[in-house]
C-alpha cells in the first residue's frame, strides 16, 4: 500500500452518493469567478510526500477550493493563509498554490483531511466522516516514519485522536481537548508522535483574528523544534 495507491481508490471512491453528486453539481454550476475553469469535482486525494515525518489532517475540501482545483487547501482562503506559513517554516516550495499544475511541492509533508469530499456548508455528517475515516487510518499506516500530526479544527482533531485510537497508540494527556497549540504524546511501544491541534485557517478564523499569522506560525515553529 502507498499514497498514491490509496489516492487512487480516493479518486474513485462512491462511499458518499450524496457527496458524489453535491460535488459534481458545484463543479456544473461553477462560481461566477470561476466560470471558465473545469471544475475537478470529486474526492480530493491527499498531496504531500509519501515518506513525510509530518502529516496535516484538515477538515474536507472546500465547494470552490479544492473541489474546483483537486488539490487539498488549493484554490480558497484557507490555502491562502496555509501556504505562506508552510514556505516560512521550510515546508513548501513556494508561497502561493493555485492549481495542481502550478510547480507547488511540500517536503517532509503530507497534506489529508477528515473528509475527501466537499460537504454542503462545510460540514460532513457523523456517517459521511466514518465513511472517509478508513482513507486517514491508511495513510498513517504508510507513514513509517511519520512524527508529527497536526490538526485543523475540532472535527480533523477528533478523527487525529480516533487514529491514534484505532491503531491502539496511548495518549498522554488523554484524550486531550481541542484548543489552538494544544500538543499531546501519543505512544506505542517505542514509537512515538506527537499531536497539535490549531484552529483552522478558515476565513472565518483569520478575518477575525481568531488565529493571526503569529499564531499559525507559532504551530510550524514548534514542529521544526520537535523534528
Amino acid at each position: 500500500m502507498s499514497i498514491a495507491s490509496i489516492n487512487k481508490r480516493v479518486v474513485t471512491c462512491a462511499r458518499c452518493p450524496e457527496l458524489r453528486t453535491y460535488c459534481a453539481q458545484i463543479a456544473a454550476e461553477k462560481k461566477k469567478a470561476y466560470l471558465d475553469w473545469t471544475y475537478w469535482g470529486k474526492p480530493v486525494p491527499s498531496f504531500g510526500d509519501d515518506s513525510a515525518q509530518v502529516m496535516i489532517v484538515g477538515l474536507a475540501p472546500g465547494a470552490h477550493g479544492s473541489n474546483r482545483t483537486g488539490r487539498m487547501f488549493t484554490g480558497d482562503a484557507s490555502g491562502d493563509f496555509l501556504y505562506p506559513a508552510l514556505y516560512r517554516a521550510g515546508f513548501a516550495s513556494q508561497p502561493t498554490a493555485v492549481g495542481r499544475e502550478d510547480g507547488m511541492q511540500v517536503r517532509n509533508l503530507l497534506i489529508t483531511a477528515a473528509a475527501h469530499c466537499a460537504p454542503p456548508d462545510n460540514k460532513p455528517t457523523p456517517q459521511e466522516l466514518r465513511n472517509c475515516f478508513p482513507y486517514l487510518v491508511e495513510e498513517f499506516d504508510t507513514l513509517k516514519d511519520l512524527r508529527v500530526i497536526i490538526a485543523f479544527g475540532s472535527i480533523a482533531f477528533k478523527a487525529t485522536l480516533d487514529l491514534l485510537a484505532e491503531r491502539e497508540f496511548e495518549l498522554e494527556p488523554q484524550r486531550p481537548k481541542f484548543g489552538h497549540g494544544v500538543e499531546a504524546t501519543a505512544s506505542r511501544g517505542t514509537r512515538r508522535l506527537a499531536v497539535i491541534s490549531s484552529y483552522h485557517p478558515s476565513r472565518q478564523n483569520t478575518n477575525t483574528g481568531k488565529l493571526t499569522v503569529a499564531m499559525f506560525d507559532a504551530i510550524f515553529k514548534r514542529v521544526s523544534a520537535l523534528l
